[in-house]
């Protein structure tokens, strides 16, 4: 059992501070198992809305979930959207003792309602699997060819844990979305999917997708959206310095777990992942989650000029600029592009991350870290 105190430790403050907490994350990502974590010890009643008889107990919501008390955990309530609405009512009548934690697999821009609705009285969570701090350090080649996931990273050989993730994208695609409401044929969406999996680390292009889908570019954009709202893609927006010139403004497309980008890409060992020739954009993407799990924020961005240079990463830590640059390489080196962004973005420092084992300075403000260092370094950002 991989300890998860870390997540257990937000859930629970959460929900000192809020009488709603939202655990948000894909499908199969261990939001339940996290949520029993949570439970054990606790006075506790759950709700599964993928079970037929739960759905049933919540026909009348407001008399099932009225006058509870200690925790109540609403399992996939973006299957029952219209029990944010309930929720509402019921944390802002006086004298309401429960605390609710509400399990999600679909993001709450995407069923409709939810933000509105409980403004003011909710927290976040997002749980995308496991994450270096959980598993060890030294794992980070395992975590990064078979993706976060639990059951994918936990299986007993690659060839099992490259099927299991074959299995999950096609269940995904076939009963997961039009559980949403969304009636994108599943083998088109197979076809964004897979297509976004080979421009992987790259500025998304809705015209070039409208071509290739034969499609408009609006619908392209949908589809973007469709898959970032479902957890398994992620767009990272654009950063734009006050310089003259001319920047990039759409945004990035990397998919959110490695292991499904290789399963996409029929990669199925180690020995095929280092020949392959997204190789180097699977690890910036690996890189850009373990640091979105780290810094426990949305607010990350890249970026880059029509002229060529660029910045993977731009986050800010500690009222701290900070830079990354992911490279697939033993001996990484500073180069032009990063010296150009040290200097238009006025960063306080860049590192460099790469699969080595020692963190050493490459000049003042630029500093080489190994994977096995990143969150220690992040949480202790170097000074400019």
């Amino acid at each position: 059992m991989v300890s998860r105190d870390a997540y257990i430790q937000q859930i629970v403050k959460g929900l000192e501070l809020n009488p709603v907490v939202a655990l948000l994350g894909p499908r199969q990502s261990g939001k339940t198992t996290l949520a029993r974590m949570v439970a054990e010890g606790r006075d506790c009643e759950f709700f599964d809305l993928e079970d037929a008889a739960d759905r049933q107990r919540l026909t009348a919501p407001s008399l099932a979930l009225a006058n509870r008390q200690g925790i109540v955990v609403i399992d996939e309530i973006q299957r029952m959207p219209e029990l944010f609405e309930v929720l509402r009512v019921l944390v802002d009548r006086p004298g309401t003792e429960a605390r609710f934690l509400v399990l999600g697999s679909a993001s709450p821009r995407l069923v409709k309602g939810a933000s509105e609705s409980l403004a003011g009285r909710i927290g976040f969570v997002d749980l995308p699997g496991f994450d270096l701090a959980e598993i060890g350090h030294e794992r980070f080649v395992d975590l990064w060819q078979r993706g976060r996931l639990p059951r994918s990273f936990l299986a007993p050989d690659d060839a099992v844990s490259f099927q299991w993730r074959s299995d999950f994208i096609r269940t995904f695609l076939e009963r997961d979305i039009p559980q949403l409401g969304i009636t994108v044929p599943a083998e088109t969406l197979r076809r964004f999917w897979t297509m976004v999996a080979h421009y992987h680390g790259q500025v998304f292009n809705a015209a070039e997708f409208a071509r290739s889908l034969g499609s408009a570019e609006a619908t392209a954009r949908r589809y973007l959206d469709l898959l970032s709202g479902a957890y398994v893609i992620r767009q990272v927006q654009p950063w734009h310095a006050n310089i003259s010139k001319r920047q990039v403004k759409s945004p990035k497309v990397y998919l959110r777990d490695s292991g499904l980008l290789h399963a996409l890409l029929s990669v199925e060992s180690m020995d095929q992942l280092t020949a392959h020739p997204k190789v180097g954009a699977s690890w910036e993407g690996f890189v850009i989650e373990e640091i979105a799990a780290a810094a426990r924020s949305r607010d990350l961005y890249f970026w880059a000029t029509h002229a060529g240079a660029e910045l993977d990463l731009l986050l800010f830590r500690s009222g701290k600029r900070i830079g990354v640059e992911a490279k697939l390489t033993d001996a990484p080196r500073t180069s032009k592009s990063m010296r150009i962004a040290l200097r238009d973005l006025d960063l306080d420092h860049l590192y460099i991350v790469y699969p080595g084992d020692k963190t050493f300075a490459l000049d003042v403000q630029i500093t080489a870290v190994a994977m096995t260092e990143l969150r220690e370094t992040l949480e202790n950002p170097a000074p400019g």
